[in-house]
């Protein structure tokens, strides 16, 4: 298991790889980092506070490929911010580890054709009569 690191050398191991988000955002076009932010669904002072080393606000696991993609990171930078982000949370190690684009398998059974249960073929048939009554009834 991993050791807790003090306070103060955690916020200098999240402060190494906010120093990497900062130095690519910092080449990136105007408008990057609202466009960031519109992609994260967040107001852009958190985009502030996460590209800035000096706070020790982490960045949430599930917002790095957002960030990867949106700020167009090469694979260099990618592996430095990794890197630095592996030893700030070691306990998040092995959601950094996986590769890009890798999710958890997501349940089909919602999209399996099995054909309709009873009560649905009851409610379709009391439907479509009763259309077809006030159908009648209108002409």
């Amino acid at each position: 298991m991993a050791e807790l690191k003090p306070e103060r050398e955690r916020a200098d191991s999240v402060g190494a790889y906010k120093g990497v988000l900062k130095r690519v955002l910092d080449t990136r076009p105007s408008g990057t980092r609202h466009r960031l932010a519109i992609a994260l669904g967040k107001n852009r002072s958190f985009i502030s506070q996460i590209a800035n080393p000096v706070y020790a606000v982490p960045i949430p696991v599930q917002h790095l490929e957002t960030i990867f993609e949106i700020c167009h990171f090469t694979a260099a930078d990618r592996r430095e911010f990794l890197a630095a982000y592996a030893e700030a949370h070691p306990r998040r190690l092995d959601l950094v580890r996986k590769p890009a684009g890798a999710r958890p398998p997501r349940s089909t059974h919602h999209m399996r054709n099995d054909p309709p249960t009873a009560s649905s073929v009851r409610t379709t048939d009391s439907t479509m009569g009763s259309v077809a009554i006030a159908t009648s009834k209108s002409r």
